[in-house]
């Protein structure tokens, strides 16, 4: 069973708290009519245990404080409403146990704004991630070593997730359940609650659908090109060669464009690609490699691991389907 903090304070957006309640609470429903265990076990943890009020009167009381939980597998940040600097100044306590817990090897989720939170944690340094699109701009300032890619459904890098805007972070905790309980469990997870899965199933590339999001008609082309052949071993010059520019001009011309240099867009897509199977087949790690467009084990673990945090046999183990889903 998975032990859910659910992180609640006066600012907090009600929806982002009860729709992560009723989700999680519906697989759970879901695994005990197939006649298996609860999946999930949600606490609300806030700063402190008294009644915590939200706009618009309604009333709140955090199971438990941060001080009294030592352990998680994934903690969830709700959005919030109101003014960022003055809510980031008043929600320090809670910025800090998310530091010291992620530091643990807890899991970090944030729900549209609450990416905020995750940067101010400085969990988001060096990573890619995503907020609501009206934030994007905003946190591209605060945050220069943050990649926020903006119009992302979510993220997913190194056990740190972050979601897009308003109720399309609902995906995000689809996404998880998908993760943690696999697509046999949340297709009527999604169903129940008639929220569309395709937004963050998209086969291959559903983390690099934003990247798209750029008017650079070559740039396209040469990101076609890389998802259309990742499987093969594809080199800069080669796909320079599909725009016919210099390959130092197509280098900072498909930075500019997509926040990524080739090599690391050729890499997460090979690497997303390899996800999928770890957690849909049971393929053995060679086959998975091969697929991916790799020939080399030692090469194909290093970036593998570099990009999720785990190695292909720990990711599998962890998130395969399969795995997750027995009895």
């Amino acid at each position: 069973m998975k032990k859910i903090a659910l992180v609640v304070h006066e600012d907090a957006v009600l929806s982002s708290i009860s729709c992560v309640l009723d989700l999680f609470a519906g697989t759970n429903h879901i695994l005990a009519a197939a006649g298996k265990q609860s999946a999930f076990e949600v606490e609300l943890v806030g700063e402190k245990s008294d009644n915590i009020r939200l706009e618009g009167h309604t009333q709140l009381v955090a199971l438990k404080t941060f001080e009294e939980v030592i352990d998680a597998d994934l903690i969830v940040v709700t959005a919030f409403l109101g003014d960022v600097e003055n809510l980031l100044a008043k929600n320090r306590a809670a910025i800090m146990w998310i530091k010291e817990m992620s530091g643990k090897g807890v899991e970090v989720a944030s729900l549209c704004v609450g990416s905020y939170f995750l940067a101010e944690a400085g969990l988001l340094s060096g990573k890619t991630c995503t907020s609501h699109w009206m934030a994007i701009d905003d946190m591209r300032k605060r945050y220069p070593d943050a990649q926020v890619l903006s119009d992302m459904v979510l993220t997913d890098h190194e056990g740190v997730y972050t979601s897009g805007g308003a109720f399309s972070s609902l995906n995000l905790i689809l996404y998880l359940i998908e993760k943690f309980c696999g697509r046999a469990v949340c297709i009527p997870v999604s169903k129940m609650f008639s929220i569309d899965m395709d937004r963050v199933s998209q086969a291959h590339f559903a983390v690099f659908k934003g990247q798209r999001r750029h008017e650079d008609e070559v740039i396209l082309k040469a990101q076609t090109y890389i998802e259309q052949n990742y499987h093969m071993q594809i080199s800069i010059d080669q796909v320079a060669d599909q725009t016919h520019m210099s390959k130092r001009n197509f280098i900072r011309r498909f930075k500019s464009a997509t926040q990524n240099t080739p090599l690391e867009y050729i890499q997460r897509v090979k690497i997303e690609s390899a996800k999928k199977a770890l957690e849909s087949s049971s393929q053995d790690i060679a086959h998975v490699m091969y697929d991916s467009g790799y020939n080399d084990m030692k090469t194909f673990r290093g970036v593998f691991k570099r990009i999720t945090g785990l190695t292909p046999q720990d990711y599998r183990k962890k998130y395969s389907r399969s795995g997750a889903i027995a009895a």
